[in-house]
């Protein structure tokens, strides 16, 4: 697959800074100003340790630099590449206080992302065959959210809307405070511009029924069973994007894909994946 470019330093920056500041504290590494000389030179492999699919290198490649630019990384794998046990992501050379400074907040990234990339790739390839696009959503790490979307992007996955402000979805709740699933379609319509895609979740085929007439962009089928979502597929019948959402684990993602939806939003995707197991080693 072909991975998506690396974030922005403006962007990636802030979050990169936040987590090496934590770790750093008031007073600085104290282990190694205790036992490591200043000019030791040190060479180190970053390794895969589990099988998986790779992300997070842009992060870890900024830690480091923010640390010491002058310590050289040479990548042997890019973001989204298949991780084996045993891999070599990346090699380090340098001063052994600037890599050992930088190590756990460059392997923290590193397997946070890959876990969520290994985990997208797992759902994205039980869908295989089916014409599903499997999407994450905003139940994100607070702070996180740029760097773990990308890294669904790395799984084969994409993002179901980065923010409030990109997007409209109509939820439960504003259709209970609005008064009607007509009515929140028609208010939309009116505020949003013509760039605006606006979708709305809907819990029953009698909801669905109600907002076709109102033309939404998308309609997100929540918690519907496989025989129900098919029905809603088949009112829909093309008129706007199908989602299917509401607890989706891999046991039951490929029967979803089979019912028609054209995206399958999965929250675990960013708020349940497991770490990837990755170290830092010297020779």
């Amino acid at each position: 697959m072909i991975a998506p470019p690396p974030l922005p330093d403006l962007v990636l920056e802030p979050i990169v800074r936040l987590a090496l500041t934590e770790d750093l504290g008031r007073a600085g590494d104290l282990t190694t100003d205790a036992t490591i000389l200043p000019g030791t030179k040190i060479e180190a492999r970053i390794r895969a340790r589990k099988p998986g699919r790779l992300a997070g290198m842009d992060a870890a490649a900024l830690a480091l630099k923010l640390v010491d630019p002058s310590v050289k990384l040479n990548q042997s794998l890019t973001d989204g590449s298949t991780l084996a046990p045993g891999d070599v992501i990346a090699t380090l050379s340098g001063e052994a206080r600037s890599i050992l400074i930088a190590e756990r907040t460059m392997l923290n990234f590193l397997g946070r992302l890959s876990g969520i990339a290994t985990l997208t790739a797992t759902f994205v390839e039980a869908v295989k065959g089916s014409e599903a696009e499997i999407v994450c959503t905003r139940k994100t790490t607070p702070g996180h959210r740029a760097v773990e979307k990308r890294a669904v992007r790395c799984g084969g996955g994409t993002s179901h809307r980065y923010g409030l402000d990109d997007a409209v979805l109509i939820k439960d709740n504003h259709i209970a405070a609005c008064g009607s699933v007509a009515e929140a379609l028609k208010r939309a319509h009116a505020y949003a511009g013509h760039l605006r895609m606006i979708e709305i979740e809907v819990d029953t085929l009698e909801q669905l029924e109600e907002a076709l007439p109102h033309k939404p962009h998308a309609v997100l089928l929540d918690n519907m069973d496989t025989t129900t979502l098919r029905k809603a597929v088949a009112m829909i019948d093309g008129a706007c994007k199908a989602e299917a959402s509401g607890g989706v684990t891999l046991d039951t993602v490929a029967a979803i894909a089979e019912t028609g939806v054209d995206y399958i939003s999965v929250g675990a995707l960013t708020h349940s994946a497991s770490n990837l197991d990755v170290g830092l080693d010297l020779p």
